[in-house]
């Protein structure tokens, strides 16, 4: 298969961010990785599986989970860089942050699985997964690119929020990666092309 590329290198640190889940097998000598949405985000797991083809034996399929809900998933081969990736991004099979440097893909891919927009102005990174240690790397991780976030409690759990003064400059780094059927978290109306009611500081900043 050959290394990653630059493109796929930066996926795999934004959907690890995210909602991406490498494991390994007992007695195997790489792991893989896994992605795993809800059914109705097709369009989004088909876009990482054209991504990642080359690193794959088949594509997406769906599989009835508990309830009603219905998953979209698939695998990757095993792989020396999704072992390397493992054990950078876990502790006794628990996530965790290693440190790391964010690019516009990383970014993007994260925002993608765990970013939600809540009332006019209130952009969110759905981390609760993460410890509060994790999440002030996190933190300083997105500081360091220039973008001022806090963590914000949610119920029992925190998550970030981004200051609003930083909500114009995170979706100029991020916007031209976000895939149409994930407009909708940046604003924007799923069948339209324009962002649906603005918060006021958009239309005082170029995005």
């Amino acid at each position: 298969m050959g290394s990653l590329t630059k493109l796929q290198k930066s996926f795999l640190i934004g959907t690890l961010l995210g909602d991406g889940y490498i494991r390994q097998i007992k007695g195997r000598r790489n792991a893989f990785l896994e992605i795993n949405h809800s059914i109705t985000q097709k369009e989004y797991v088909e876009w990482k599986y054209k991504l990642l083809k080359n690193l794959t034996k088949s594509g997406p399929k769906a599989r009835r989970g508990k309830g009603s809900r219905v998953a979209y998933r698939f695998f990757t081969k095993q792989h020396s860089e999704f072992t390397k990736m493992m054990n950078l991004f876990y502790k006794d099979r628990k996530k965790c942050i290693p440190d790391l440097v964010l690019d516009p893909i990383s970014l993007a891919v994260w925002f993608m699985d765990d970013g939600s927009k809540c009332g006019q102005s209130n952009i969110y990174l759905n981390t609760q997964q993460f410890s509060i240690d994790d999440q002030y790397k996190l933190l300083n991780m997105l500081n360091t690119i220039g973008l001022k976030a806090t963590l914000n409690k949610d119920k029992k759990y925190y998550r970030i929020r981004f200051a609003s003064s930083s909500i114009p400059k995170l979706f100029g780094i991020i916007e031209k990666h976000i895939i149409p059927s994930m407009k909708y978290k940046l604003g924007y109306d799923p069948v339209e092309t324009t962002r649906r009611s603005p918060p006021k500081f958009f239309a005082k900043q170029k995005i």
